[in-house]
């Protein structure tokens, strides 16, 4: 079983140091006209953004529940982590294409490369260790589970979303150092519009990825599979419950809510039925903590 990752930690961790690197992009990509540095420093502005959204989506899903949102504000995560894969993402890749374009038809000399180059290899480090810290986080959720099955998997939105920045930052800032650094090798400033291109593509890319899997999330998705196994194996395991004919399951952001239909074991009287499906209930809420609501069904067929 995976243990719990701690999304806030990976959340400020990358806000740190996005801040940190949109700054120095921003002086340098001033003070050298490059094409690839100033969108890479709207891409490190649009993930400060990103980060913001998200710690708002926390801090809504955490919301108790009321006659009006009777399963609480969990699903508040995914809204926001839509947006940040749709608006900001989007905009930002679109941004890089455009001034990629633009540099294409109008190329500009570069000012100061190594200054450029100099941003471009310090943000590379405040981005690897966001990433490290990230990943740390990651690998806590996963398990043993392949990278790109939890990709796909998991029910995290705010995790993935933030895995999914930091990929695209890192690999963005290594593509706008390799164009910055053909520029002033071969004095070719193609490069450099073609390094604000890719930067722009990858954006994109990401975005789209993203995106597919918060949609499901929005959907209504319900918990991991392997999770799920988990739960089928314990609710077949008790002596209580003779066979279990239907388990739905609802991913509610941090929370669950989780319906059962089940052939319970022979009970003495309707009171003895009861108490069965009480203990069979408080037993599955204290192995899973995420559950937060259950609904029980003793039946004889599905």
């Amino acid at each position: 079983m995976s243990g719990h990752a701690n999304s806030l930690k990976a959340i400020l961790l990358a806000l740190g140091a996005n801040f940190a690197i949109f700054v120095s992009k921003l002086v340098a990509a001033l003070v050298t006209g490059s094409g690839a540095m100033l969108a890479e420093a709207v891409h490190s502005l649009a993930d400060c953004g990103n980060q913001g959204l998200l710690l708002l989506g926390m801090r809504q899903a955490r919301r108790p529940p009321s006659d009006e949102f009777p399963l609480g504000w969990g699903k508040a995560m995914y809204f926001w982590s839509f947006l940040v894969a749709i608006l900001l993402f989007s905009v930002g890749g679109m941004f890089s294409v455009y001034e990629g374009v633009h540099k294409l038809g109008h190329p500009e000399p570069l000012r100061w490369p190594w200054l450029a180059l100099g941003v471009l290899v310090f943000g590379i480090v405040a981005e690897g260790i966001s990433m490290r810290g990230c990943l740390q986080e990651v690998n806590k959720a996963r398990g043993n589970q392949p990278l790109w099955t939890w990709f796909r998997e998991t029910r995290s939105s705010e995790l993935l979303v933030i895995f999914g920045e930091d990929l695209a930052a890192l690999l963005g800032l290594c593509l706008a150092a390799l164009a910055v650094g053909a520029t002033m090798l071969t004095g070719n400033l193609m490069f450099d519009a073609l390094g604000t291109l890719a930067i722009g593509v990858l954006l994109l890319v990401v975005a789209v990825l993203l995106a597919v899997e918060v949609k499901a999330l929005l959907i209504g998705q319900g918990v991991e599979p392997r999770r799920r196994a988990e739960l089928l194996t314990f609710l077949n395991s008790r002596s209580e419950v003779a066979e279990v004919l239907n388990l739905i399951t609802l991913q509610m952001g941090p929370d669950v809510m989780v319906a059962v239909k089940a052939k319970m074991a022979p009970a003495s009287s309707d009171r003895g039925l009861i108490d069965a499906i009480n203990a069979v209930e408080a037993a599955m809420k204290s192995e899973f903590g995420e559950i937060r609501w259950s609904f029980f069904e003793p039946d004889v067929t599905d």
